[in-house]
């Protein structure tokens, strides 16, 4: 029998993957790795435009096929179209990246205070990060189990779905312009995405269908040098991540290189949850 090379394990050439909330800070160099390893990549983000354009980034820089979709993940039929759009660009799907999440539009509503916060916030930030896991991941999931192929699904969760955010640091922390926390919806809400992914991974691994969650520790993307030195102080390795350590471990859990592995939670925070 003809064995596999160590390296060829994670070579994602002739698949193809569905990157949702494509256009984000993590969710470019996700599509950038992906497309690097050879797949075929499916910008997914609400803006079409900025997902064209990234795609249009990853074909020339890749010389690999890739294309740019606009959807609401909270709407189904939004998504019953991005799926369609992907099948008519690829025929298949073979990688799923459920990354799609929100921190609203109403900033003062995302951040209040949990004593004060809405229920209609809750619901809003709720329909992207969870009940857009599910729709996405049944979407998908349905044209895997079709297909019979198997196939890989990852789901972004965060590090405070699994641990309580530490308050203490966000006095006089900054992020977009305006102080900042982490809202018990936002715990929430990632808490169910491991739920979902643990729940998915034994319902579809008849059918060869891996799922498995990642989850980033604070990455660093322009919070103030007060939330920065505070989070630091939290971590064995005393810093916050880069977006690029995130994007090894998507590789992983895409290729070939996990195929003994489902039901995962990979957590890269730099050793937090570990104290």
């Amino acid at each position: 029998m003809e064995m596999n090379t160590f390296s060829q394990q994670f070579d994602l050439r002739g698949k193809n993957a569905v990157v949702t909330g494509g256009v984000g800070i993590l969710g470019k160099r996700f599509c950038h790795g992906l497309s690097e390893m050879g797949a075929n990549v499916a910008v997914v983000d609400l803006d079409e435009s900025l997902s064209q354009e990234l795609a249009d980034e990853l074909q020339e820089t890749y010389q690999h096929s890739s294309i740019g979709i606009g959807c609401d993940v909270s709407s189904p039929d939004s998504v019953k179209a991005m799926v369609d759009r992907v099948l008519d660009w690829s025929g298949e799907v073979h990688i799923l990246h459920n990354n799609a999440a929100s921190k609203s539009d109403d900033l003062e509503s995302f951040f209040a205070p949990f004593e004060e916060y809405s229920l209609e916030e809750w619901r809003k930030v709720m329909s992207v990060n969870l009940d857009g896991m599910f729709l996405v991941a049944q979407a998908v999931g349905k044209q895997m189990v079709k297909q019979k192929k198997g196939g890989s699904i990852i789901q972004t969760a965060s590090i405070y779905g699994i641990m309580a955010p530490d308050q203490r640091i966000y006095e006089d922390s900054y992020y977009l312009e305006r102080q900042i926390n982490t809202p018990a919806v936002y715990s929430a809400s990632k808490a169910g995405v491991i739920g979902l992914t643990k729940y998915l991974a034994t319902y579809w691994a008849p059918h060869g269908i891996r799922v498995n969650a990642l989850t980033p520790g604070g990455v660093e993307s322009g919070q103030n040098e007060t939330f920065k030195s505070r989070y630091s102080a939290r971590i064995p390795l005393g810093r916050m991540a880069n977006q690029d350590e995130m994007v090894c471990a998507l590789l992983y859990l895409a290729s070939n290189a996990s195929s003994y592995v489902t039901g995962e939670n990979i957590i890269i925070d730099g050793g937090l949850n570990a104290w």
